[in-house]
């Protein structure tokens, strides 16, 4: 069949704003423009309109290189006379671009070099098999099982007393055809739960928690391109720590002190309760600017990684977002008790740039 014109020029289309997505990738990383876009299955991104290059006939006015007024080697004036003045010439527009979720990751992974992850357990779900080993009364002439007609055809013969040796003639009815159909049985398909969990004291303004909601958003988006399977949690703490929905700890004002074990613990009997390791990847994801109320709290964060987190998890992930008033203590502290092998992961994020080098420390590993 031959690939329509249309198909083609579609096809090129997708290519091109899976480039620019690509150039300006860290752009839309920093700016969070694709967050608020989300929906099910694909997110909105605004682009530059696209031109695409053409030949046309004719003289170019404007000259070619080298070409003009002027001797060699004069200084080419770039500053123009006039000031700048209203002009009448159209701006320049945007477009919004519906791209998957799958693209981005496939773009993301390809920008910071991530490896596929290798999941641990499993969990049984009803799938469609990939194979077609069963047969089936119904199905598209395409799947017809021949032998199988056949035989039903010439069993039904036999049976009722009109099979004829002598002129050995069989002719299948509807109810003799069969058809080759795709067996439903139960494969194991890993399955991962993300715990994100925020810091929301005083010393946590609004700059912060754009950081962590713009890197948890590609966060997300890499590990259901990993997972068939995702389900995400959310904890927020100050001095205490609770289990709130998506839009609540993207939003919840700055108050109180901080005491950074209340949302460990919480963490801890989360993946207690409803996940069990056998069949669930635990990602817990903690963002903080770094200061904690005591250092005898800090030691029980230690414990309570060492002794009740780390068992269950494929890694931790620690996020330290720059802030005025934070001390930065934490990291050093996870730093000194955990080397590169207990399964803790910590960054510094500085500032928006600093999302995607976090991103692919968190997610380079293939844990």
């Amino acid at each position: 069949m031959p690939i329509r014109k249309i198909d083609q020029d579609h096809t090129r289309f997708r290519e091109i704003v899976r480039g620019r997505i690509k150039r300006d990738l860290e752009k839309y990383v920093t700016s969070g423009e694709m967050v608020g876009r989300q929906g099910d299955q694909f997110v909105s991104i605004p682009i530059p309109q696209i031109r695409l290059p053409k030949f046309r006939f004719g003289e170019n006015p404007q000259g070619g290189i080298g070409q003009g007024e002027g001797d060699p080697g004069e200084t080419v004036d770039t500053k123009s006379e006039e000031g700048g003045q209203a002009g009448d010439n159209e701006g320049q527009h945007i477009i919004e671009v519906d791209v998957s979720f799958e693209e981005l990751a496939r773009i993301l992974s390809e920008e910071l070099e991530l490896p596929d992850i290798e999941p641990k357990g499993a969990k049984n779900l009803t799938a469609s098999g990939g194979r077609f080993s069963s047969i089936s009364r119904v199905g598209p002439a395409s799947l017809r099982h021949f032998k199988r007609t056949f035989r039903e055809a010439l069993k039904r013969e036999i049976t009722t007393g009109t099979y004829d040796p002598e002129n050995p003639r069989v002719v299948p009815v509807s109810d003799d055809v069969r058809y080759r159909a795709i067996a439903q049985r139960d494969m194991p398909v890993a399955s991962a739960a993300i715990i994100y969990m925020m810091d929301v004291s005083g010393s946590m303004g609004r700059e912060q928690k754009e950081v962590v909601r713009n890197e948890a958003f590609w966060i997300d988006t890499w590990l259901r391109h990993q997972y068939k399977n995702l389900e995400v949690n959310y904890i927020v703490h100050d001095a205490a720590a609770h289990l709130v929905d998506q839009k609540t700890f993207f939003s919840l004002r700055e108050s109180g002190g901080t005491k950074i074990s209340s949302a460990y613990e919480l963490c801890a009997r989360l993946i207690q309760e409803r996940y069990p390791t056998s069949e669930w990847n635990i990602y817990p994801f903690h963002f903080s600017d770094g200061d904690n109320w005591s250092s005898r709290d800090t030691e029980r964060c230690v414990g309570l990684l060492r002794n009740a987190i780390l068992p269950a998890v494929n890694q931790f992930c620690y996020g330290q977002v720059k802030s005025a008033y934070g001390s930065g203590q934490f990291k050093k502290d996870l730093d000194r008790a955990f080397d590169a092998n207990d399964g803790v992961v910590t960054t510094d994020i500085l500032n928006r740039e600093g999302i995607l080098p976090s991103i692919k420390e968190f997610l380079g590993k293939g844990r």
